[in-house]
């Protein structure tokens, strides 16, 4: 259900680059569908690179990198709708979002981003309207933490929609 009202979000002081933030959705719906990671860990999504590290206990490298970038860059080639959902947080449930991450001392109203019927989750940031927008994710490096247990990623994007610019 939408709520009727105009939400009070809580203040939020970045400004994202919409195709690099958009991807980072993906890319995080991406590893869980294909690797059982949960979303990210740890994440640094910036204009011309990021950054993302996913906890996991499997050694992951070229292999699984080429295997994500397979995924996202074949999700963003479906041009999928991104849209917005108005909900309370007990309405949010039924869209399997973790809540986990909000304050406790925030607002009851959230936003559920939808990237398609491919993912959905919390978020107040900036995105493309659909996700040919992002031109192509290529992941330029990534590396394994055996003792952190942790996989970090590195990518760029190629071709973004220069309206953003």
């Amino acid at each position: 259900m939408i709520m009727e009202t105009q939400p009070q979000f809580n203040a939020h002081g970045k400004k994202e680059y919409p195709p690099m933030h958009t991807a980072e959705h993906i890319i995080n719906r991406a590893m869980c569908r294909l690797f059982d990671t949960g979303r990210s860990i740890n994440a640094h999504v910036e204009r011309k690179k990021s950054r993302l590290d996913f906890r996991t206990d499997r050694p992951m490298g070229d292999a699984e990198a080429k295997a994500l970038e397979d995924e996202v860059n074949r999700v963003i080639a479906q041009d999928l709708p991104v849209t917005y959902r108005l909900s309370t947080r007990q309405e949010a449930e039924a869209y399997d979002v973790d809540l986990s991450r909000i304050p406790e001392d925030s607002s009851e109203a959230v936003r559920i981003v939808l990237v398609g019927d491919y993912d959905s989750c919390l978020c107040i940031g900036d995105h493309v309207t659909h996700t040919l927008q992002i031109g192509r994710v290529e992941i330029y490096s990534n590396a394994y933490d055996p003792e952190q247990a942790r996989w970090r990623i590195r990518y760029r994007l190629h071709d973004a929609d220069p309206s953003f610019e």
